[in-house]
């Protein structure tokens, strides 16, 4: 009783925190874009991950590769999924580059989590995420490189 307690509570918790981010957001800026990410991590020390993804763009969809390092104690192997809004592309050149954390990502029971990225040209992904698998990240995202497929 006590663990879906602490289950509810905690998606109850990460739904706020994204709500609240992307409120934040919104009242600044609109979307122009969605983006859609399947991506596998893995680690032993140094870990990294490798996917793809779809950027909708003005009613036209880009697929797009991505590639990602982090650095620091890294075990295990997941698949993440994520979903989310792009802010501040003008056009489709400016999306792919290195992505960085603008803000600390939120992760939380049940494979859920959020984060918000930028990459050089000022571009913003919102994503939301799920995982599956055991992924332990004792360290930093040193970036997420996305170059477009073609």
């Amino acid at each position: 009783m006590m663990k879906n307690s602490l289950k509810i509570s905690g998606r109850v918790l990460l739904a706020a925190t994204l709500l609240m981010g992307n409120l934040a957001l919104a009242l600044d800026k609109q979307p122009v874009g969605k983006v859609s990410i399947a991506e596998k991590q893995f680690g032993l020390l140094l870990g990294g991950s490798t996917g793809g993804g779809t950027l909708t763009f003005h009613g036209k969809k880009y697929p797009f590769k991505l590639k990602g390092l982090s650095a620091g104690l890294n075990v295990g192997f997941s698949k993440m999924s994520a979903v989310g809004e792009v802010y501040d592309l003008k056009t489709v050149s400016q999306f792919p580059g290195t992505f960085t954390k603008l803000e600390a990502s939120v992760a939380l029971g049940g494979g859920v989590g959020g984060m918000r990225l930028q990459n050089e040209n000022g571009v913003i992904m919102n994503l939301r995420s799920r995982t599956k698998g055991l992924d332990l990240n004792l360290g930093n995202v040193t970036g997420l490189t996305i170059t477009m497929s073609r």
